[in-house]
């Protein structure tokens, strides 16, 4: 008999749901053609693609032809930080990122940095956001880009991009032959924040299928109408030729359904899960000593908390609860086979000994209160075992001084279990 699953690990990838499963079945078979013919199988395979198409469109506020379906978040990244480098290098060769972008953006300005391209990073404060003046001093008239993330992956901390986006657009009015265009990855947030371009006010925009209880292998890209951008991959294909190759119909139908079933229920599953992040965020501080918060205390995604837990490796952690049918997560699933420390901790200015000590519960649409009362059981009674066997004693005080948001300086009690006076 299996066991019964506990899953807190939601920003690794989430399960589809019925809905979307039953919407995207016909597409595996039945309805099979290629939406590039012109025959009657193929115009009903092309006519679900507009479908899906247009219900990603009224979540984002843009223009069906604004948006490109990609097989990632990380291919989307790619077209973007390639793209505008290849179609705008005579403009300029600055792009300005953060510190704690996903990896697909940083490994691609990487890349670009070796062909010539400069590549500034922005750092996080040790609360996890971005400070908006620094931008404003980085902003130049060689920046054709700027890339900001969302929400980052491991703290859920939230920055500013409405703000960013105001920027930005009053140092294009003052620099006229400045064009830089702005762009975030709203692969997290998508689920719980706005993602109306027009209300954030960016050019490009990158989503995910699978973070949203939708199928692997399908992401997509918005791309402001006059952006100019190059395609990576060439051939026959739709979507305006930036994105060559036959589509993944069924992937796609999925990807419009979950998004529009995300948006119907965002304010109510939003209030419901940030209930329970709370319910589990208070529990653990409450119940085991030595225990610090990563990222912004309100800035944050509501299904997201990433706790350092002293004097333990994150990894026995994570394998002890997994005996007991919990499933969490050390860091972004992208790190999870590196033994290094999570850069984005590290940009937070997370001591080494603190890192190793992370873990990252993310709760979901169907996480229950029964689901967070079993963990907060579990977890005190793992966390006393492991640190009966540790050689580690590290001093909360001395470590956090110099990393955490004030509100939890020196191992201070969070706000939500002060006593009122």
């Amino acid at each position: 008999m299996q066991k019964k699953i506990y899953y807190f690990d939601h920003a690794a990838t989430t399960p589809i749901r019925r809905e979307v499963l039953a919407a995207m079945n016909p597409y595996f078979s039945k309805e099979f053609g290629n939406p590039s013919n012109l025959y009657e199988l193929s115009r009903r395979a092309k006519s679900a693609i507009v479908e899906a198409t247009k219900k990603i469109a009224d979540t984002l506020g843009c223009q069906t032809e604004e948006f490109v379906f990609t097989g990632s978040a990380t291919e989307a990244n790619n077209i973007t930080i390639q793209g505008i480098a290849k179609a705008n290098r005579e403009k300029g060769n600055k792009i300005i990122i953060s510190n704690v972008e996903h990896k697909s953006v940083l490994a691609t300005c990487q890349a670009l940095k070796k062909e010539g391209f400069e590549i500034q990073e922005l750092g996080v404060g040790t609360d996890g956001l971005l400070r908006p003046s620094d931008l404003e001093k980085a902003l130049d008239e060689k920046t054709i880009l700027v890339s900001i993330i969302y929400a980052d992956s491991e703290t859920g901390s939230t920055q500013p991009i409405k703000e960013f986006s105001s920027i930005i657009k009053k140092f294009k009015e003052a620099h006229r032959k400045a064009t830089p265009y702005f762009h975030t990855d709203a692969t997290q947030a998508v689920a719980y924040l706005d993602t109306d371009v027009n209300e954030l006010g960016v050019d490009l925009i990158t989503l995910s299928a699978h973070k949203i209880y939708g199928p692997k292998g399908v992401g997509g890209l918005f791309v402001r109408k006059g952006v100019e951008i190059s395609p990576l991959i060439f051939g026959g294909g739709p979507r305006g030729k930036l994105r060559a190759g036959t589509e993944n119909v069924s992937g796609i139908v999925g990807f419009g359904e979950a998004v529009r079933l995300i948006k119907s229920e965002k304010e109510t599953k939003s209030k419901q899960i940030k209930f329970l992040r709370d319910k589990l965020e208070k529990g653990i501080f409450e119940s085991i000593p030595k225990v610090v918060l990563n990222g912004h205390p309100i800035k944050r995604l509501p299904n997201f908390l990433n706790v350092s837990i002293l004097d333990i490796e994150g990894e026995a952690l994570l394998l002890h609860l997994d005996e007991k049918g919990i499933y969490v997560s050390t860091g972004s699933a992208c790190n999870s086979e590196s033994l290094e420390p999570s850069y984005i901790l590290t940009a937070l200015g997370r001591p080494y000994e603190f890192i190793h000590g992370s873990i990252r519960f993310t709760l979901g649409k169907d996480t229950k209160t029964a689901d967070v009362e079993y963990l907060l059981r579990e977890l005190p009674k793992i966390v006393k075992t492991l640190r009966q066997i540790s050689p580690l004693n590290l001093d909360l005080k001395q470590k956090t001084e110099m990393s955490q948001p004030k509100a939890f300086i020196g191992g201070q009690t969070p706000h939500f279990l002060r006593k009122k006076e």
